[in-house]
């Protein structure tokens, strides 16, 4: 019987006070933290970037645009956690014109400075150009389009369309119920792990804790609700930033999608991001198209089997009116 013909769910929210010694408060970044936050960023780009299993040769054209990359036109995949970001940005970075570097924890990290104005234009914008030539410098690919897919770059949109004022947005959507069942799977938000004691690469410990996306005035609620209710939040607010801030760039840098088109015809899709990234060549279209016919649409629609009727309300008290407006009513 399906969770969801239950009256109500076994309580999914925090249930015990934080302990003394026990601080929810991110990493910081200052002078002491960069060492260790490259090491956890080159880390990252060694574990990943070889899974893409790109074969260039070696050119002295090569070597020098990597010394002195432009990151002209870079590409930034946004959207909320468990929206597709990771299966679409690993197909971008089949397309040889793009150097794909999937989630830096450096940048992930400086987000929230970012968002909250701790920082200031000029040191974000030369903290984050810092990073991504670096990333491009590593792997020889300065002579390409940078690209990467942190989530939670939706809400720096404004500065990064100000700091690469050629950059494209590709912002991918999913059904909030679905994205927030498959959220549910993972520690990031999940009240069981808040005594884990991990932490994610925005420097973020594992649990219920407030990100710095939460409104100021709902922090301990974030902490308190059940993880339905914060994983649907988290996709209300990811995905109607990106909606509002996308407008304000207009077509020809911001392109919108769903996920339920892209696994149920990715052929369709793929063309029309092709079209928008102006990849022209046949066979980097073909390389693309090869990997986005691996989507796989028996994962739409499985929140029906996920929740609970309790989890179900609450998801529909945070963001039903959203889902209702993208056309998730059914």
């Amino acid at each position: 019987m399906p969770p969801e013909s239950s009256e109500s769910a076994p309580p999914r929210g925090l249930d015990a006070d934080l302990p003394d010694d026990a601080d929810p408060e991110p990493l910081p970044i200052g002078l002491t933290d960069l060492w260790a936050l490259a090491s956890w960023t080159r880390r990252a780009e060694h574990r990943w970037y070889p899974k893409l299993k790109r074969k260039r040769p070696m050119t002295a054209k090569r070597r020098l645009s990597s010394i002195f990359s432009s990151l002209e036109r870079p590409v930034f995949i946004v959207g909320a956690a468990r929206s597709g970001t990771s299966f679409l940005g690993d197909c971008i970075g089949r397309i040889p014109e793009i150097s794909y570097h999937r989630e830096p924890p450096a940048t992930k990290a400086a987000g929230r400075y970012v968002y909250d104005d701790l920082w200031s234009y000029r040191r974000s914008r030369w903290f984050f150009r810092l990073v991504y030539r670096w990333l491009l410098w590593m792997e020889w690919d300065g002579d390409l389009r940078f690209s990467e897919k942190t989530p939670t770059n939706i809400f720096i949109m404004p500065f990064l369309s100000q700091a690469f004022p050629d950059a494209q947005f590709i912002h991918i959507i999913r059904d909030g119920r679905d994205a927030a069942s498959s959220h549910m799977q993972k520690p990031w938000l999940r009240a069981a792990d808040a005594w884990s004691g991990e932490r994610e690469p925005g420097g973020y410990l594992y649990g219920p804790w407030p990100k710095f996306w939460v409104e100021p005035e709902r922090r301990e609620e974030f902490i308190r609700t059940s993880d339905a209710r914060r994983m649907a939040w988290a996709w209300r607010r990811y995905t109607e930033t990106g909606l509002q801030e996308g407008l304000r760039l207009g077509p020809g840098r911001y392109y919108e999608m769903r996920y339920e088109d892209l696994v149920r015809d990715p052929k369709s899709e793929a063309d029309r991001i092709l079209d928008f990234l102006d990849i022209t060549r046949e066979a980097s279209r073909d390389k693309f198209l090869e990997a986005m016919s691996r989507a796989d649409a028996s994962s739409v629609g499985k929140w029906r089997g996920s929740f609970y009727r309790s989890e179900l309300d609450e998801i529909e008290a945070e963001a039903g009116d959203l889902l209702r407006q993208l056309g998730y009513d059914d």
